[in-house]
């Protein structure tokens, strides 16, 4: 794949060549002891290729996407990249300090103190006791956990666990970070905190190789994408691009088993708890160090409803997103998604995307409203999807998954989801 020599990194740091990793697998307990006294004559075992024939280069500074479906042999990779695994064939170079936010607080000990952990955790991630020493001042102060550093971590609960864990792996100042899944941890001002931390990284110029299931964020932070299927690399390219057949990919195989589900729920007329959002915003409680979505109303033509008639190119739909946030934080964004019945994400809109940036009031709470004149989408079963994220539009506070149903029914003969805007030209 060629680069623009102008703009894009020409150090690579992550160099896979015919790289694969396969597994003796056996049926039982007593196989593997046949294996190991008859062996020699007969084959007790199969084996199970998780990597076959990988190839691909990462560069200095690029932030790269990893997605595929489970089992896909995506962490395989990722621990092969960490140095936890070793290739059964081929090479895979890397070259500088990695740290990963993989299974966070592996190598902790239950039965030694937060502190006693911190130090060897380093250790372990490459860091002298000296460079600990600088650094534990703002270890201990970004996990803020008090007093229970110097108790037993088996002491701990999972949320002071996960952010003394998260805290040490980020503290290296890695040259490539690896991040499997989520991009920040732990709930409310913590998950803000860690966001920022590894969006810092990302600004100083680290090279991060990122799983995610959640192609939002792939598209949204990542420069190109590997698809990974089937222990193969099936597409590497722009993150726009492999994202987008990805995706394809998925609704192609699972149409009918969404229709089949969303008809169940439209012919019974039952509502998921998600989508109970009559919450009255003076009840809520501005919360610290995060935010949150407190209303969401949607009005067809003026009438006010969760499950909405639409007329299709006529009807004018409104949606009024309430919030309320921290006051110290950068106001958040908004954003809405379109879903087909069959799972089929139709459209979006976002207001990071559109440079449009909220208001609220000095108590953190806001509302903003969002039009979409003559509706162009075309007959079916639709839900709309609203997320609340940074001022960034990247991190996530908050996700309100189909809050509202919009029935469209059309008068004329167009095929489709939507119809797009066009022109006849007769010479």
């Amino acid at each position: 794949m060629s680069f623009d020599l102008e703009t894009s990194p020409t150090e690579p740091v992550i160099v896979a060549r015919s790289l694969g990793k396969s597994y003796r697998l056996f049926e039982s307990p007593g196989d593997r002891l046949k294996q190991l006294l008859w062996g020699r004559w007969k084959q007790y075992s199969r084996e199970f290729q998780a990597l076959k024939d990988v190839n691909f280069e990462i560069y200095r500074g690029e932030v790269v996407g990893l997605i595929g479906r489970n089992g896909a042999g995506k962490s395989t990779l990722l621990q092969m990249v960490c140095g936890t695994l070793m290739p059964s064939s081929g090479s895979l170079e890397v070259r500088g300090r990695v740290a990963a936010l993989l299974e966070l607080g592996a190598g902790f000990s239950p039965d030694f103190s937060g502190l006693e952990n911190v130090y060897m955790n380093a250790a372990i991630l490459g860091l002298s006791r000296s460079e600990v020493d600088a650094k534990l001042d703002d270890i201990l102060a970004f996990a803020d956990i008090g007093d229970f550093i110097r108790q037993p971590v088996k002491t701990y609960s999972s949320g002071m666990f996960m952010r003394l864990a998260f805290s040490v792996a980020t503290s290296v100042e890695p040259d490539i970070l690896v991040i499997d899944e989520a991009l920040s941890v732990g709930d409310g001002a913590f998950a803000r905190k860690s966001f920022d931390r590894i969006m810092a990284l990302k600004d100083r110029g680290a090279t991060i190789l990122f799983c995610s299931h959640a192609m939002y964020h792939v598209q949204a932070l990542c420069s190109r994408a590997i698809w990974m299927e089937n222990g193969k690399a099936r597409m590497i390219d722009s993150a726009a691009h492999v994202t987008s057949a990805y995706e394809t990919s998925l609704v192609m195989e699972t149409t009918d088993h969404h229709q089949s589900v969303s008809a169940a729920v439209v012919s019974s007329g039952e509502v998921p708890d998600s989508l109970d959002v009559a919450v009255d915003i003076a009840a809520r409680i501005v919360p610290s160090g995060t935010a949150v979505l407190s209303r969401v109303e949607a009005f067809a033509d003026g009438v006010s409803g969760r499950e909405l008639a639409i007329h299709s190119g006529r009807t004018c739909l409104m949606l009024r997103v309430h919030f309320a946030s921290d006051p110290e934080l950068p106001c958040p964004s908004v954003a809405v998604g379109f879903a087909h019945a069959n799972g089929m994400v139709v459209s979006s809109a976002g207001s990071a995307n559109d440079g449009v940036v909220l208001k609220r009031d000095a108590a953190g709470f806001g509302f903003v409203e969002l039009t979409f004149e003559r509706l162009p989408l075309l007959k079916g079963d639709y839900t709309v999807s609203v997320i609340l994220g940074c001022e960034r539009g990247l991190h996530v506070y908050e996700v309100m998954e189909r809050v509202i149903q919009l029935r469209v029914v059309q008068q004329d003969l167009e095929q489709g989801l939507v119809k797009m805007p066009h022109r006849w030209t007769i010479e």
